[in-house]
């Protein structure tokens, strides 16, 4: 990306949406393994019905794409 100040905004970003993910699986006794994670991100990426800024989008991507091995 080159760009210091937007690769650490994304990198917190990331970082920002997985936790989130892994801590709402924890409430409803889910073990937060890698690829029910990405299948999370995915399925909320579809829903259109909720309004993104472009870095949480792409962070989102950014995270199923790595954890998802895509």
């Amino acid at each position: 990306m080159g760009n210091q100040s937007k690769d650490e905004a994304l990198y917190q970003e990331m970082c920002r949406v997985v936790g989130k993910v892994v801590l709402e699986m924890r409430d409803l006794g889910q073990e937060p393994k890698h690829i029910v994670i990405a299948g999370v991100l995915r399925a909320s990426l579809a829903n259109q019905k909720i309004k993104r800024t472009e870095l949480t989008r792409e962070a989102m991507e950014r995270v199923v794409t790595a954890l998802a091995g895509q």
